[in-house]
């Protein structure tokens, strides 16, 4: 086996790609950002013929490939096997990164994980032989770092069911996060659907040193945008501060691009990047790409006046950007470290980090992982033992295997860190964390994306912090938040002052990258014969049914199931940790809908009001009452409603209860698609402030809703208890395609309908 994958059809992209620029040029008139060339190259139609409007233009692409995870594979594989597909139309792979928990170390935990889910992983390893499917095997590590090692390159375009798809950026890639229902779409070899995007363009300049790292950068970009700040643009890098990251440091940038809700965010084709792909053995890749590098990023003229070329225009400069904390419950509150002693004072944060952990997909390079064993090795030669439990977890077993080879491992040992499976782990709540359960106010450290309440741990009084794996490593080791590595000093066992230095690395690894069994699995070259089978009394795995078709009418006498207050992710909407195991069963994972959303009513979570009975129960049960009585139901929300994850079952699991609108002040991108994707009404407020009109026991009638069209509101009354009532308006952004999707039920059941025209 070549160790390049799918070398014809990267031949293929690179072979149009010019001639898709160059027309792309003559339709726009004018120098194209790399962004522009990139989306142009993959329209679904072929050669440009439109030059599209931003952040209008609804616009059909054609994917080189898709990615998923195990989490996100079962439902997206599960609706994929409905769709009446031999095989999938594009590359494509599973990834088993986010059903193995960190609890004891590498090797029991990944055994462990094993045991338990070994029917889901059956499952997903079977239909993706059956389909011709990519299967990386528990261990082999975290799809975004394993995509970035495999798959990704310059000028491609990737979708994958995570919302940190966005990492393949860092090789110069369009990479966007979806529901699974697209990743559907675009296997059964259908086009796949997107708003074309605004543009950021993000300047650096400088080159950083000392204690700085690519992380910061991010940190401080979000910290700029705010959480929604990124919400349908690209995020495009350019300058020579750009050009001085590694290609792995763009990607932990591109990684938590995510947090700020961007489309994306990419970085024009590099030396880094050549140096990446010939170190991971595709040299093929890179020959290929150097021979069209002038189209592999911005045109000249877009970098030297980018205001004229994007939307918005933010500079950087490297050289002052200091280390930054971000947190905690949000990645964009960004606290340079000069400031946090203040800043925790201020806000009654604890202090005292109790565990430092570094890796996910977001930090997990050979890089980063040399610059903190760096710092551990200081640490030991330096008499400091961490006044904080130190945790590990490496990207792919690529990189584990290249690291222990090359001794850091050893050196973490050294210091008392534990080295967990080359998986998600505490990143996204799969930490069997000891204690946590106690619910005690604390605080932690950590070189992830996410910080939302409960995240990591479950525990709601875990204040998470959001910082480079360098950064963390001397968190830990000096065991307080407010110490400032760049001028503070601190006491060695023998009671010496001693101070860190600034970390050192290697962007790769000198004799290479090594790697005895990097946990890939082929699929068959015919599945035709292979059987899929589901038990029909697994509480892992559901078989999916149709959703029902809109009956044409008027959606009246519907009731408040949740008006929720604040925040609400989709970590609040489908909970991830112990949730996971019911990934690919819809009716046992709606039993978590909503439990960690806020009730605006009583401030409380998961407790709701009844209005059948009057009494107050947990909102799934509530829901599947209402359901049961046949009563319509509709949720409202807060600004940027759906924000984090990619997760479809945050909009299957209302669905699949009886949920039929969500009303909101404002969406994060992905899980509006998500909902119109599963024949939901996903809407907005026209007045934001009519979300104060929202009473407990509303009755709810949508009066034109069979007038539904593109860009025509819709009306809603409101009857109150108290007899009055009033109507709002509420707008939406579906297109004539998608009002199809709700009509049918779903974007499935159109498919289902088309089967063997």
């Amino acid at each position: 086996m070549s160790k390049v994958f799918d070398l014809d059809m990267i031949k293929a992209v690179y072979h149009r790609f010019e001639s898709h620029v160059e027309a792309a040029r003559k339709i726009t008139g004018r120098p194209l950002t790399l962004s522009e060339k990139i989306l142009y190259a993959h329209l679904w139609d072929g050669n440009p013929t439109t030059a599209f409007k931003r952040g209008k233009s609804y616009v059909d692409f054609a994917p080189d490939r898709v990615a998923m995870q195990d989490a996100t594979a079962q439902m997206a594989l599960l609706q994929f096997m409905q769709a009446g597909r031999p095989k999938a139309a594009v590359p494509s792979t599973v990834h088993c990164d986010h059903l193995i928990q960190a609890r004891v170390g590498a090797s029991p935990d990944l055994q462990e994980a094993l045991n338990k889910n070994n029917e889901v992983f059956n499952f997903l390893a079977s239909i993706s032989n059956k389909y011709g499917i990519g299967f990386w095997k528990p261990g082999a590590g975290i799809i975004h770092q394993v995509v970035l090692e495999n798959y990704a390159f310059p000028g491609g375009m990737m979708i994958g069911t995570d919302s940190h798809t966005v990492n393949a950026g860092g090789l110069g890639m369009v990479a966007i996060g979806v529901g699974g229902a697209d990743a559907m779409d675009v296997m059964a070899g259908m086009a796949w659907e997107l708003k074309w995007p605004k543009l950021i363009g993000i300047h650096l300049t400088g080159k950083m040193n000392g204690w700085t790292s690519a992380k910061d950068i991010i940190l401080r970009v979000a910290g700029i945008l705010t959480v929604k700040g990124g919400t349908g643009a690209i995020m495009e890098y350019f300058g020579e501060g750009a050009k001085s990251l590694s290609c792995t440091g763009k990607g932990t940038i591109c990684n938590m691009g995510a947090e700020v809700g961007a489309t994306t965010s990419t970085f024009g084709y590099d030396e880094s990047m050549e140096r990446y792909l010939r170190s991971t053995g595709r040299a093929e890749v890179a020959d290929l790409a150097n021979s069209i590098r002038k189209h592999l990023t911005g045109d000249d003229e877009v970098y030297a006046n980018p205001s004229d070329y994007f939307d918005e225009v933010i500079e950087i400069d490297l050289a002052t950007l200091e280390p930054h904390l971000n947190g905690p419950f949000t990645p964009d509150l960004a606290t340079p470290i000069s400031k946090m002693r203040e800043e925790a004072a201020k806000n009654n944060w604890p202090t005292k980090v109790e565990v430092g952990l570094i890796g996910s997909c977001t930090n997990s390079s050979y890089e980063d992982i040399s610059r903190a064993a760096s710092l551990a090795k200081q640490a030991v030669e330096k008499g400091l033992k961490p006044k904080a439990e130190f945790r590990i977890t490496p990207g792919s077993e690529q990189v584990r295997y290249t690291i222990e080879r090359d001794g850091f491992i050893d050196t973490f040992n050294k210091m008392g860190a534990t080295v967990y499976a080359n998986a998600c782990g505490p990143c996204i709540g799969m930490w069997a964390r000891p204690g946590a359960e106690k619910e005690e106010k604390n605080t932690i450290v950590h070189s992830f994306n996410r910080n939302f309440q409960r995240r990591n741990d479950g525990n709601p009084n875990t204040l998470a912090f959001v910082a480079s794996p360098e950064l963390t490593t001397a968190l830990a080791i000096a065991g307080d938040l407010t110490f400032n590595p760049i001028s503070d000093f601190l006491v060695n066992d023998n009671g010496e002052k001693v101070k860190l230095d600034a970390p050192t690395g290697y962007e790769l690894p000198a004799k290479g990258f090594a790697v005895e069994d990097p946990g890939y699995q082929a699929p068959a070259a015919d599945g035709s014969n292979i059987q899929v089978v589901v038990d029909s009394k697994s509480e892992r795995l559901q078989l999916l049914a149709p959703f029902p078709e809109w009956d044409g009418k008027n959606i009246t006498g519907a009731r408040l199931l949740i008006k929720a207050k604040g925040k609400c992710t989709t970590d609040h909407i489908s909970m991830a940790g112990q949730w996971l195991r019911f990934r690919g069963h819809l009716d046992n994972i709606a039993n978590n809908t909503l439990i960690g959303a806020t009730n605006f009513f009583n401030g409380e979570q998961n407790k709701v009001k009844n209005t059948i009975t009057g009494e107050y129960g947990e909102v799934p049960a509530t829901q599947r009452a209402y359901k049961a009585a046949g009563i319509p139901t509709i949720i409202v929300g807060d600004a940027n409603y759906g924000e984090g994850s990619s997760r479809e079952h945050a909009a299957m699991q209302p669905r699949h209860l009886g949920v039929l609108a969500i009303l909101v002040k404002s969406f994060a991108r992905i899980h509006e698609t998500n909902l119109k994707k599963q024949g939901m009404l996903a809407l907005t407020f026209a007045n934001e402030a009519d979300y104060d009109k929202i009473q407990e026991d509303d009755v709810i009638n949508f009066t034109d809703l069979t007038a539904f069209s593109p860009e025509k509101p819709l009306t809603i009354e409101l009857v109150h208890k108290d007899g009055t009532s009033e109507m709002i308006k509420a707008n939406h952004t579906y297109n004539a395609h998608q009002i199809e999707w709700f009509k049918a039920g779903g974007a499935l059941n159109l498919i289902r309908k088309n089967i063997g025209k």
